[in-house]
C-alpha cells in the first residue's frame, strides 16, 4: 500500500500520516512551535538539505498545514506559519516530546530540553489525556475502541488481499 491509498483509509491516524507522517515534516512542525518561522534557520536546526525541506515545506502547504508569508521584497523572501490546521497538530507534537523524554535514553539527571509554560497562569505544562466528562486521567489501558463500519470493512478488505498475495507468493 502507498501513502496515497493511506491518505484515503477510513482510520484518521492513516489519514494523518499521510501528511505529517515523516521525521522530517514532524521536525519541522517543531520548529514552527517554538517560533521559528524562517527557511533558513529551520534548516539550520533540523539538518536538512535545501532541496528535502523545500520539497516538505510544499506539501505542507499543498496540505493547509503552513502558508508562505512574505517578509522581505528585496530580495524577495518567505517565512512559514502554521495555519488553523497546522496548529491544531501541537498535541501530536507534545505527545512525541513527552514519550521521548520518557523512552528517548535520556538520564533523570539530564536537564529537559524544553519547558512548556502556561502564559496565562506561569505553570509548567506537559501532555496530560483527561476525560472531558469525570476530569479523570487515562492512558491506553483505561479506553476502549471499536471500529467504524467503513473503517472495520477496510481492514476486513486489507486482510484478504494480504492473505490472497501471501497465499500466491508461496
Amino acid at each position: 500500500m502507498n501513502w496515497n491509498h493511506i491518505g484515503k483509509s477510513a482510520c484518521p491516524v492513516a489519514r494523518s500520516l499521510a501528511m505529517v507522517g515523516d521525521r522530517w515534516t514532524l521536525l519541522i512542525l517543531r520548529e514552527l512551535f517554538v517560533g521559528v518561522p524562517r527557511f533558513e534557520d529551520i534548516q539550520a536546526q533540523t539538518g536538512m538539505s535545501s532541496h528535502l525541506l523545500s520539497a516538505r515545506l510544499r506539501r505542507l502547504e499543498t496540505d493547509g498545514i503552513v502558508k508562505r508569508q512574505r517578509y522581505s521584497k528585496r530580495p524577495v523572501r518567505y517565512e512559514y506559519v502554521l495555519t488553523p490546521k497546522g496548529l491544531d497538530a501541537y498535541p501530536v507534537l507534545l505527545a512525541l516530546k513527552a514519550w521521548g523524554e520518557k523512552w528517548g535514553g535520556f538520564t533523570p539527571a539530564e536537564e529537559r530540553s524544553t519547558k512548556l509554560v502556561h502564559l496565562k497562569c506561569g505553570y509548567e505544562t506537559g501532555l496530560q489525556l483527561i476525560c472531558p466528562s469525570c476530569m479523570a486521567p487515562f492512558g491506553a489501558r483505561d479506553i476502549s475502541a471499536t471500529f467504524g463500519t467503513k473503517f472495520a470493512a477496510e481492514r476486513t478488505r486489507r486482510r484478504r488481499a494480504f492473505l490472497a498475495h501471501r497465499r500466491l507468493s508461496s
